[in-house]
């Protein structure tokens, strides 16, 4: 089964910090999920999952790829819409 991703929204943010934008994907046009966030790390540019704070403190992923093809087509298609994004 091939998932079609498709960001509905970016917001980019500007300055040092290490998270540059949040977006909202769009899965084979039948589920939105919101709070991904691509993040500046010491290898380049990489896309987190949405995550939520415990009550302890620590932070916990919300939604994820299970397999390495997803993971890329996600960071494929979310990245892409960054790098566009600046262009506008």
């Amino acid at each position: 089964m091939n998932l079609d991703f498709k960001v509905n929204k970016l917001y980019r943010f500007n300055g040092d910090g290490a998270i540059k934008a949040i977006c909202d994907v769009a899965i084979s046009g039948e589920f939105l999920v919101k709070g991904f966030r691509v993040i500046k790390g010491k290898n380049g540019l990489f896309v987190g999952g949405p995550r939520e704070q415990g009550k302890d403190g620590k932070w916990y992923s919300n939604a994820f790829p299970l397999t390495a093809s997803s993971k890329e087509a996600l960071n494929e298609v979310v990245l892409l819409a960054y790098e566009r994004s600046s262009n506008q």
